[in-house]
């Protein structure tokens, strides 16, 4: 049987590399995001390294198994249907895959009790899904660096 995603990305050794790129992900693509929608994502961005410095890196790697379990349908299905960019794939499927992404930060937003981290998500959950889309790409590709 085919090692799954969790047992590749989650592996003692290859985890805390894993958790440093999507860290580096998520920078990056906050970093380039531009209009309304992206100010007001880099505003709570800002809010939430200032309130809590450290918090972002945290959740990345808190959420990152719940995260890699949403993607374990994609990865198996993508491996079954002959390869290509799994970048690509995703892509293809943005709007189930970036809702899939975006249940497990929903999860946890419901269960935070943390009421400045709660709001500035929820200013930004209206547009998140989008922001999710344009990260696909490199999301795929970093799934792939370990996993391909």
């Amino acid at each position: 049987m085919a090692a799954t995603l969790q047992d590749i990305l989650l592996a003692p050794d290859t985890q805390p590399q894993v958790a440093s790129d999507c860290y580096a992900l998520v920078e990056q693509q906050v970093s380039e995001m531009s209009g309304i929608s992206g100010a007001a994502v880099k505003v709570a961005y800002k809010t939430v390294t200032a309130f809590m410095p450290g918090h972002v890196r945290h959740m990345v790697e808190s959420l990152m198994p719940r995260m890699i379990e949403e993607l374990e349908p994609y990865w198996a299905d993508f491996r079954a249907s002959g390869g290509g960019e799994f970048g690509d794939y995703l892509t293809k499927r943005s709007d189930e895959v970036s809702e899939s992404l975006l249940r497990v930060t929903d999860e946890r937003a419901e269960a935070s009790g943390r009421p400045t981290i709660v709001r500035a998500y929820r200013g930004v959950r209206g547009g998140a899904s989008k922001h999710v889309q344009a990260a696909l790409p490199r999301l795929g590709d970093l799934v792939a660096k370990y996993a391909g």
